[in-house]
């Protein structure tokens, strides 16, 4: 009896649905974790390379040197900042390298929000995966308890013994499977929210730093745009 409610007896006498459903949450857990890892050393990266950027390209501001500004972007690849800041300013280098005419500022803001959006892309890929592990993983594993009670019952009729004692082994396998559905679902919902925070933040700090951007050029550069130019930026 022993035997039998050890983890290795349980393996062994679990039926075969029992099994398949454990295989299944184990196969979850290995994605979810390996989404938390990827996740956490994307993010890390990107605040590390940002806060690194921000003040070369504050300094390259002040000087007046944006070709500079974004060549040093391309040195912080992963930098959520770096990213959308060297978009907004290689934008509005080849306006003024081609001597386009018409709202340098909005296609300056255009740009800003197309790498807005391809970051947010990145950042949030795989973490709908993890959301939808931690809310159906307890429901894989009590579909696999309803199924063995089921078997457990069964074999009691069959038998025709009854008792606590001729149930017990197969119920306690079958509570396996909720046992490992909870394992795998609760530290994916936790990191999932956390995750999601983290991605809020840096949304807020791209849109913060692309409003700070046109501000710049509107102020340093309002003259050679045209007054048109600074009138549709304000509108937004």
């Amino acid at each position: 009896m022993e035997d039998t409610f050890s983890l290795t007896g349980l393996w062994v006498h679990m039926t075969i649905m029992g099994k398949t459903v454990v295989v299944m949450l184990f196969v979850m857990s290995v994605y979810s974790i390996s989404v938390m890892f990827e996740k956490f050393f994307l993010y890390k990266s990107a605040v590390k390379q940002s806060i690194d950027y921000l003040p070369v390209v504050t300094k390259c501001l002040k000087e007046g040197n944006l070709k500079k500004a974004v060549e040093e972007a391309k040195k912080h690849p992963k930098g959520h900042l770096s990213r959308v800041m060297s978009s907004g300013l290689q934008e509005f280098l080849n306006q003024q390298e081609n001597a386009v005419a018409y709202d340098v500022i909005g296609a300056v803001n255009r740009a800003l929000e197309r790498e807005n959006a391809l970051v947010m892309a990145e950042l949030k890929s795989k973490l709908a995966g993890l959301g939808t592990i931690g809310s159906t993983a307890p429901f894989v594993g009590l579909f696999g308890t309803v199924v063995g009670i089921i078997g457990a019952f069964r074999g009691m009729a069959a038998s025709g013994s009854g008792g606590l004692g001729a149930v017990s082994a197969g119920i306690a396998e079958a509570l396996v499977t909720t046992a490992v559905g909870l394992l795998v679902a609760i530290p994916a919902v936790w990191l999932f929210n956390y995750f999601t925070g983290r991605v809020e933040r840096f949304q807020v700090e791209m849109g913060n730093s692309s409003s700070e951007l046109v501000d710049f050029f509107l102020k340093k550069h309002g003259a050679s745009v045209g007054v048109g130019t600074t009138k549709t930026a304000g509108a937004h």
